[in-house]
């Protein structure tokens, strides 16, 4: 027989529960996304994100109901981490070695994270977008210091920059001395 206060009882301790298990799903599949895009990119699939998650499709899909809504959350978060590692170089007094030190770190997260070169580099994502404005503001500084070539533009920095980090993602190069050595080659191209 059942008894109605049990019930209620049962349903508030079922729906915490299913809360509880969603919100862990959650972050399995925030974890394992991150993961595969990192290594991936873009070409990484949800059902092998649902695979390293060890949840269905389905499950993916109610956190996130598109692939480009994934996309978007997790290069949110490397972005977060992004910010957190050029800090630091965006402090110095000098502006050249402020933008010198973040194109270093930049290519050096870029060499790690598949997915954040390659939204970088295609600049469709809003969140990759504070990256290239971030860039732009130090390097214009840097120019007004008058350590860059004076015809430097935004557009400039974009095609050598990016350009390098989505040639370097074609390639499939993921040695971090090899991606330092390119950006040194991107601020070579830029400075006076």
């Amino acid at each position: 027989m059942n008894h109605p206060e049990a019930s209620e009882s049962d349903q508030r301790t079922g729906g915490a529960l299913r809360r509880s298990d969603a919100r862990r799903n959650h972050e399995r599949v925030v974890a394992a996304a991150v993961e595969i895009f990192r290594e991936y990119g873009t070409q990484a699939s949800v059902p092998q994100i649902a695979a390293r998650a060890q949840v269905g499709k389905a499950t993916v899909y109610r956190s996130f109901p598109t692939k480009e809504d994934l996309l978007e959350a997790i290069t949110g978060l490397s972005l977060e981490l992004l910010e957190e590692r050029t800090a630091l170089a965006l402090r110095e007094a000098d502006p050249y070695e402020a933008f010198h030190r973040y194109v270093l770190e930049l290519f050096d997260a870029l060499a790690r994270d598949r997915l954040l070169a390659e939204r970088l580099a295609d600049a469709t994502s809003p969140a990759a977008a504070s990256v290239l404005q971030t860039l732009a503001r130090a390097m214009e500084a840097a120019r007004t210091a008058g350590r860059l070539r004076e015809d430097v533009t935004q557009t400039d920095l974009r095609v050598v920059l990016c350009g390098t980090a989505l040639q370097l993602v074609r390639m499939t190069e993921r040695d971090p001395a090899t991606w330092l050595r390119y950006g040194e080659m991107v601020l070579a191209a830029l400075r006076r």
